[in-house]
């Protein structure tokens, strides 16, 4: 915190420049999703590195209108150690993050939480063990922790065994109440998403389930599983109807309860939609990884008070530094909003629910950073959420680049206009991306081939494009995967413009072919 304060009145000074200074200018099929291989090729060597300062061809305003997004463009490029404001447009308009909210919330929970912590399942026994049997309630105790997988539940099982337990003769309890529970992060987003999952202190697979369907004899077979890489649960709280109509493709009628139009299932496929009830989901698998061992268990039920009873075994998730980490590759928004929850419970005392949690986290980030800015949650989900580049770009100049948001930032591959790796770039980026409808965020950063680290910010967003998109219903819109590459190549574009123009990085034959040095 001291160091954060000694930089402030010396940012801040510099950043109040920055407005004027513009005004002058789908389905998942595994368990997590996929990230691109990081580059991981060695750094070149800086002597051999001609000293040349290439000119740029085309101005960041021209640039910025060769992408043709319409809406707000804000960016902002400066030193890491001086704050020195190297080249800004728009950067005061504040605008949807997307996920770049997560390197926020990341802060967030490791000032609240600190790196080393892990969050807790726990089996609990109320009575005795008689013979083989659980003379009393048996409880499955969430600590909130967002990576549990059927994996986990699996050894749970296994420890259970090995505590002498073949049966339950009271009930079978599943705890919740270690974070607030939501039935969604962001109710504006469409139902069946499976990005946008309840939220509970027990949840299970990133509370997603698979959905499967295919022909067997000239007749549909669904089936609804908890799988991961090793094992394939069945589940049996959420069912899947196939309905004979056009749309929607899909509707619910109950939490977990799902109708599916026959006329969108083509051959056959596959795809993760969220749980509503995920300490429900987690005791259903827990229960039927029970029975293929052996144990007996009675039905699940879910309560949000923790009966008093004894500890039989345990699973605890990686440390929290390693959980963001995870989180900052794969952008799982659950993660976010269990950790944002939990930075939130600490910091109080008390539960918030999403809402009222991301309001701390901004007061948070005001009274920390000396930022203005507006979150509703901690994922990024919600378009609602606010803020500028220049607030951005404050806040990562005064973590530092030795400090510990960047080493757990993805690495990002430079790539030419055709989305070809460029292999052995000069320069180093690491940042967090986001990404809805119509918005695209990039905020992370570079680091130089003598070693300067440059803090940048990307924000783009056309917000009367989203509106439009969202009234229409449909989770891709008309033109909006088109924006959004045309977005993404212009940060490509960007990045590798400041590292032509900074710190005497070469120009590339691919980069020269693009036009962007004379």
């Amino acid at each position: 915190m001291s160091r954060v304060l000694s930089r402030r009145a010396v940012l801040s000074g510099l950043m109040s420049g920055v407005a004027s200074l513009a005004a002058a200018q789908a389905p998942l099929s595994s368990l997590r999703p996929l990230a691109r291989t990081p580059q991981e090729a060695a750094a070149p060597d800086v002597s051999l590195i001609p000293r040349i300062a290439p000119r740029v061809r085309a101005s960041i305003e021209e640039v910025i209108a060769e992408a043709d997004l319409g809406g707000t463009v804000g960016c902002v490029l400066a030193d890491a150690k001086t704050g020195e404001i190297l080249e800004s447009t728009e950067a005061d308009v504040p605008v949807p993050p997307a996920s770049v909210t997560k390197s926020v919330t990341a802060l967030y929970a490791l000032e609240a939480l600190g790196g080393a912590h892990r969050f807790i399942t726990r089996l609990f026994a109320v009575g005795p063990v008689e013979g083989g049997i659980l003379r009393g309630d048996l409880i499955l105790a969430g600590g909130g922790d967002p990576t549990l997988s059927a994996d986990h539940l699996a050894e749970l099982a296994a420890d259970l065994a090995e505590a002498g337990v073949t049966r339950v003769e009271g009930r079978f309890l599943c705890y919740r109440g270690a974070l607030p529970y939501a039935e969604e992060i962001e109710p504006s987003q469409l139902d069946y998403l499976g990005y946008n999952p309840a939220v509970s202190g027990l949840n299970l697979n990133y509370n997603r389930v698979h959905f499967e369907w295919r022909r067997v004899n000239g007749s549909w077979q669904t089936t609804m599983d908890a799988r991961t890489e090793d094992r394939v649960p069945p589940v049996s709280m959420a069912r899947v109807s196939l309905v004979d109509r056009r749309t929607p493709v899909f509707d619910t009628t109950a939490p977990d309860r799902w109708t599916v139009a026959l006329s969108a299932l083509g051959n056959g496929g596959s795809r993760w939609l969220p749980v509503r009830q995920p300490a429900l989901y987690a005791g259903d698998v827990f229960q039927s990884l029970a029975r293929d061992i052996g144990i007996d268990l009675p039905r699940p039920e879910v309560v949000d008070d923790l009966p008093d009873g004894a500890e039989i075994a345990r699973h605890e998730s990686p440390t929290l530094r390693t959980i963001l980490n995870e989180m900052l590759l794969f952008s799982t928004n659950l993660t976010a909003e269990v950790c944002g929850l939990a930075a939130t419970q600490a910091k109080s005392g008390r539960p918030m629910d999403i809402v009222a949690s991301a309001a701390e986290m901004t007061r948070w980030l005001g009274e920390t950073y000396g930022v203005e800015c507006d979150f509703k949650d901690h994922s990024g989900l919600s378009d609602e959420n606010r803020i500028s580049a220049q607030a951005m770009t404050k806040i990562q100049l005064e973590v530092g680049a030795d400090g510990p948001l960047k080493p757990i930032l993805r690495r990002i591959a430079m790539r030419d206009a055709d989305n070809r790796r460029l292999e052995d770039y000069p320069i180093t980026v690491r940042a967090k991306t986001g990404t809805l409808n119509f918005v695209s965020a990039l905020s992370g950063y570079i680091e130089t081939p003598d070693g300067t680290d440059l803090v940048f910010t990307i924000f783009t967003a056309n917000l009367d494009r989203r509106a439009r998109g969202k009234a229409t219903g449909d989770e891709v819109p008309e033109g909006s995967i088109a924006w959004n590459r045309r977005s993404k190549r212009l940060q490509q574009r960007l990045l590798q413009r400041w590292g032509l123009i900074y710190r005497n990085t070469p120009a590339l034959p691919e980069l020269e072919e693009a036009g962007l040095t004379d």
